[in-house]
């Protein structure tokens, strides 16, 4: 799957983010509703015109945003 047939960004479109895309739904959103512990299911369930693969298509995005980006140690 390629994450770019699923997402795009237009600064027209939320100020420029990474939006799914058709949708005004932010790829952030999707992300943070993930990481709270929402199922694929669920977001399916609260926007059901979005297609599976766009929900997978955000996790490919941040997957390569985080590899292509440079990283500093975090201090604890």
């Amino acid at each position: 799957m390629n994450w770019k047939e699923y997402i795009h960004s237009d600064p027209k479109v939320m100020q420029g983010k990474p939006v799914i895309r058709g949708t005004r739904i932010t790829v952030e959103l999707v992300l943070e509703k993930l990481a709270a512990g929402e199922s694929i299911e669920d977001l399916k369930k609260s926007y059901p015109h979005l297609p599976e693969d766009s929900i997978k298509a955000c996790l490919l995005y941040a997957a390569e945003s985080v590899r292509t980006d440079i990283t500093y140690p975090i201090a604890s």
